[in-house]
């Protein structure tokens, strides 16, 4: 590896967001990923929320209804307003690797996990980045060569990807606003979350 990669950028884009397993070459992609929505979804509840800058059209209509809300794991969809989608979708299955990836722990992840995050990246220019990532011990010398450090240090710290930081990796949202959005997607949850909201 020439270049050690040390700038941050939204965790759960890489690490997560693979293992929706969607194509490759989608005619849409979400601008953002989360794992937490403020005032709805702490980490806790092992969501991954997707968000989507998009005017409504035909074509975006039909993306939806084929790729997302047809997903295995779709849970919810949410209209926020100003060309704004948000799909969230149930992490609960990968709950071990979730909790991993919040400890920034991401060369612990399942071997199949770690397969479907590989082969989702094998084509691009950060194939070698996560690579690194997900198997550090077969880069921690290139890293000890970069920082001019002793390997001994690299190898204490173990992982090569800061953890993610979940403020940045929360979908925030004003408190009535959000009221108003939910009542006109899903009685149910908007119930369910109104309660929680009143009690802040």
């Amino acid at each position: 590896m020439g270049v050690v990669y040390t700038n941050y950028f939204q965790k759960s884009k890489v690490f997560l967001y693979p293992l929706l397993q969607l194509k490759k070459g989608l005619s849409y992609v979400p601008k953002q990923t989360y794992v937490a929505m403020e005032h709805v979804y702490s980490v806790e509840n092992y969501k991954f929320l997707c968000e989507y800058n998009v005017k409504m059209s035909i074509s975006f209509i039909k993306f939806c209804d084929n790729q997302l809300k047809n997903h295995p794991k779709f849970e919810q969809y949410i209209n926020m307003g100003n060309d704004k989608h948000v799909f969230i979708f149930d992490f609960s299955a990968f709950k071990s690797d979730f909790k991993k990836f919040l400890n920034g722990k991401y060369s612990k992840f399942s071997l199949q996990s770690k397969i479907i995050i590989l082969n989702f990246f094998k084509d691009g220019q950060s194939s070698d980045y996560i690579e690194a990532f997900l198997t550090p011990s077969n880069f921690h010398e290139d890293y000890a060569s970069n920082f001019d450090v002793d390997i001994k240090i690299i190898e204490e710290v173990h992982e090569l990807c800061s953890s993610p930081e979940i403020i940045r990796e929360t979908l925030s949202q004003e408190k009535n606003k959000l009221i108003d959005l939910l009542k006109k997607t899903n009685v149910s949850l908007h119930e369910k979350i109104t309660k929680n909201l009143n009690k802040l």
